[in-house]
């Protein structure tokens, strides 16, 4: 059994008890959450925070247990425990999102934002709104609750730098394990190859992939600046992330207690706006000093890239026609 089946299959067993996700002391409860960055993660912060003030706006009722660094797995993992109800949180990618509620997959388009600040004018506005909505109404067992920062993703690869769309073909590239970013790598030239993101760091060690895409936080503090030596800012992808609830849980909580949850998410994705800027400057400024070649692609280099995912805009865009339009008019 594969470690993907078998925490799945412990976290079924766990919830046909009394919802897995969460630890009973009496009255009390322990809400677990789970995130693959570490302790000290804008986003684990952000969450740790916010159980803080569930907590102690509770009487210590109700907490919030975390659990960094892929302890329960990789994002897919933790998506799949919140739908059974063996975690109560995930904090996950928009990008692993989206094979499950397709709805979101609008913000998955290469390059369908402007810049971080246009992104953030959208997720904070009524479209964010909408699409945590489309979440909850799902019927996939999770409740949509806060947006997460989490930068623009660039290449990253440990052969040469990419400076121009040339520089992408044939490498082995990592992307999230979604169609849409597989068709994009492969659009740009090079070999796209879904993968967790808990497998990536050894993948690169042993040469499986040439390279992945992320932002620069999660480059250089899960460590794969220490193996892959060249970044380059291209800002393919803007994709948000999202902190989701199981359905099961929150159903079991009272009005007042939602109610709660529901504020406190809201006040963590603000908060974690303000982590995640000191983040990212820290991250670029340890990637320097590492000796990592940074590369910015220019203006007109990054034409090219628009143009090469033309193809991936065709095949995915035309559904979203009206949110994208929406989207592109948010100022």
């Amino acid at each position: 059994m594969t470690t993907r089946r078998a925490i799945l299959a412990a976290g079924v067993l766990a919830a046909s008890t009394m919802f897995a996700g969460s630890t009973f002391a009496a009255d009390k409860l322990v809400l677990k959450a789970s995130d693959v960055h570490p302790t000290g993660y804008p986003t684990v912060e952000a969450v740790e925070n916010m159980g803080k003030k569930l907590e102690k706006a509770t009487n210590g009722r109700l907490s919030v247990q975390m659990f960094p660094s892929m302890q329960l797995g990789g994002e897919k993992e933790a998506i799949e425990q919140a739908q059974v109800g063996a975690i109560a949180f995930a904090r996950v990618s928009v990008g692993a999102l989206g094979p499950v509620v397709d709805a979101l997959n609008v913000v998955n388009l290469p390059y369908v934002f402007k810049n971080t600040e246009h992104m953030r004018h959208v997720i904070d506005g009524p479209i964010g709104q909408e699409l945590l909505d489309a979440v909850t109404k799902s019927g996939k067992g999770l409740v949509g609750l806060a947006w997460m920062d989490a930068g623009a993703r660039n290449f990253y690869d440990t052969k040469k730098p990419i400076k121009t769309l040339a520089d992408l073909k044939g490498l082995k590239v990592r992307v999230i394990g979604n169609p849409i970013f597989v068709d994009m790598a492969n659009a740009m030239g090079a070999n796209g190859i879904a993968m967790g993101y808990d497998q990536v760091f050894s993948s690169l060690q042993t040469g499986v992939i040439d390279g992945a895409e992320n932002n620069p936080p999660s480059y250089v503090f899960d460590n794969h600046y220490t193996v892959a030596k060249f970044y380059t800012i291209d800002e393919h992808l803007i994709v948000p992330e999202m902190v989701v609830m199981s359905q099961k849980i929150f159903d079991s909580l009272s009005k007042e207690e939602q109610a709660d949850v529901k504020k406190f998410a809201r006040e963590a994705q603000l908060e974690e706006r303000k982590l995640w800027d000191e983040y990212e400057k820290k991250a670029m400024e340890k990637a320097k000093a590492s000796g990592v070649t940074i590369t910015q692609v220019s203006d007109a280099d990054k034409k090219a890239f628009q143009d090469a995912v033309k193809p991936v805009w065709d095949k995915y865009g035309p559904k979203y026609a009206d949110m994208i339009k929406r989207i592109q008019g948010t100022n």
